[in-house]
C-alpha cells in the first residue's frame, strides 16, 4: 500500500521558469516594467483597457511561441498524477497551460489561465488563443468592450478556493513547488494542512517566505527535485 492516499501540489512561478517563462513580478516590484495597479486589477482594467489587454497579448504571444514548453518538472507531476495509487490534486498559481501539456488532468488554476477569456457581463468563460482588443464583439452578449482575460487580478476572490480547502482538510501529503510564499490565499496553504496532520514537503529552488511551516524541505531546479521526489513517492 502507497504510504499517501491523498496528495495535494500547489506550483508556482518556479516551476515554469526553467520553460522559458518569463517571472511576472520583478525584485523592484514591477511587473514586466508596469506597476501591479496598472495591469493587474479592476481598477486598472476600467483606466486604460487597451494597456491592460496588450499586457497580457505579449504573455499569451509568448506562452503560444516555439520557446515555451513543459519541462521535466511539469512531466514528473503528469506521472505522479498518473501512476499514484491514490489521489492526487495540483493546484497552480501559474495561468500558463504547461501542466495540460504535460498531461496533468485533475488540475485547478487558481489564478485563471492566459488561453481564457472572460465577458464581464455574462461571466461566460472561452477559450482565446489570439490577441484581445478593446473594440472585439463578445458571442455571448453581442457586446463590445465586454472581454477581458480570464485572469484573477488583485482585490478579486482566487478560483474553486472551497475545493481546494476540503482537498487539503483531508490530504494526508502537501507538496508546495517553485512557490515565494508570498501570496496568499496560497501562502497559507501549508498552515491549513500542517494544522490537519499532513505531511508538507517544500521543493524550490531556495527558501519561500513561509519556509519555515514546511516539516521536509528539498532545494534546487525544479526539473531536478520533482522528479526525484517524485520517483522517491512512487517507488515507495
Amino acid at each position: 500500500m502507497t504510504r499517501y492516499q491523498t496528495i495535494v501540489i500547489l506550483t508556482g512561478a518556479g516551476i515554469s521558469a526553467e520553460s522559458g517563462i518569463r517571472t511576472f513580478r520583478d525584485g523592484n516590484g514591477l511587473w514586466e516594467d508596469h506597476r501591479v495597479e496598472d495591469v493587474a486589477s479592476p481598477e486598472g482594467f476600467a483606466r486604460d483597457p487597451k494597456l491592460v489587454l496588450n499586457f497580457y497579448n505579449q504573455r499569451r504571444q509568448q506562452l503560444l511561441s516555439d520557446e515555451v514548453k513543459e519541462n521535466a518538472g511539469h512531466i514528473a507531476l503528469a506521472k505522479l498524477e498518473r501512476e499514484h495509487a491514490g489521489e492526487v490534486l495540483l493546484v497552480t498559481q501559474n495561468v500558463d497551460d504547461l501542466h495540460e501539456r504535460a498531461g496533468s488532468k485533475n488540475l485547478i488554476h487558481i489564478h485563471g489561465e492566459l488561453l481564457q477569456k472572460r465577458c464581464s457581463r455574462s461571466q461566460t468563460v472561452s477559450e482565446v488563443r489570439t490577441d484581445l482588443n478593446v473594440d472585439d464583439v463578445c458571442d455571448c452578449c453581442g457586446a463590445a468592450g465586454t472581454l477581458r482575460p480570464n485572469i484573477v487580478w488583485f482585490g478579486e476572490m482566487p478560483f474553486q478556493m472551497e475545493r481546494i480547502e476540503a482537498a487539503l482538510q483531508k490530504c494526508d501529503l502537501f507538496i508546495s513547488i517553485g512557490t515565494s510564499g508570498a501570496v496568499y490565499p496560497a501562502a497559507g496553504f501549508v498552515s491549513l494542512a500542517n494544522a490537519c496532520g499532513a505531511e508538507t514537503v517544500m521543493l524550490n529552488l531556495d527558501e519561500s517566505d513561509n519556509a519555515g511551516a514546511f516539516k521536509r524541505s528539498e532545494f534546487g531546479p525544479a526539473t531536478k527535485v520533482v522528479p526525484m521526489f517524485v520517483d522517491e513517492l512512487l517507488n515507495n
